[in-house]
């Protein structure tokens, strides 16, 4: 049994048992196994043991990275960090989900690239609930005309909505952040807006996902508790 394996399994059970406290289940909630700085060879040993979800931050890893899983059919890639509107055109035909979409000129051209390979694109919508400057998101005063406006994109489909909490020791701290965010979540949920149905609320990181699961969560994005401190010398 490796370390890596025992990471996987270690975080499902932490996952299990808070899906189990928020009324739910372990297979009510996607795990995104976030692989920034991670070899291809260990990507690979994670699917190995069950990772069907990988997230990376930057459009260039999921470029370098995405001829060379293995499993391709099965694997889901998600674009969780912040997305440069002159980079959407790199990964518009590979991603599953895009997790960060903070502005309407983003949407755009998300919309005008799906278009191109005629598809519908699903994003989430990401907000900044903490009001941290150095986050990226529409701020939870500022979202509701842009959500409604990206909505009207014939080539994109807003499945939900994203934040990540600040970061803090006792993730405790951070509850109130996620609450605010499933307040809203709930509330776009009753509106019925076309083009938007509320199926994805991603929240929660490898120190505070069993919080965000919690408080409503049904996709963490995890990476130091699976793969251990990142390498940034490489």
């Amino acid at each position: 049994m490796t370390v890596l394996y025992s990471n996987i399994k270690n975080v499902k059970e932490r996952i299990a048992n808070a899906a189990t406290r928020s009324g739910r289940k372990l297979e009510d909630i996607t795990l995104i196994a976030v692989t920034k700085t991670m070899d291809v060879e260990i990507i690979n040993q994670a699917i190995q043991f069950g990772v069907r979800d990988i997230g990376e931050n930057r459009v260039q890893e999921i470029q370098k990275k995405y001829d060379y899983v293995n499993n391709k059919e099965e694997m889901k890639w998600h674009l969780i960090g912040h997305l440069q509107t002159n980079k959407v055109k790199y990964i518009i035909d590979k991603v599953h989900l895009i997790h960060s979409v903070d502005s309407f000129k983003l949407a755009s051209e998300i919309n005008n690239q799906a278009a191109k390979h005629n598809k519908v694109m699903d994003i989430l919508i990401q907000i900044n609930v903490s009001g941290e400057e150095s986050k990226f998101g529409l701020s939870s005063d500022e979202y509701y005309p842009k959500l409604l406006d990206i909505a009207k994109l014939p080539n994109v489909k807003v499945r939900g909505l994203m934040t990540i909490a600040p970061y803090a020791t006792d993730s405790e701290e951070v509850r109130p952040i996620f609450r605010e965010l499933n307040d809203l979540f709930i509330d776009i949920k009753d509106k019925n807006i076309d083009n938007i149905s509320m199926d994805y609320l991603s929240m929660g990181m490898s120190g505070d996902f069993e919080v965000a699961i919690e408080e409503g969560a049904n996709i963490v994005r995890v990476g130091t508790a699976i793969f251990g401190k990142r390498n940034y010398v490489k």
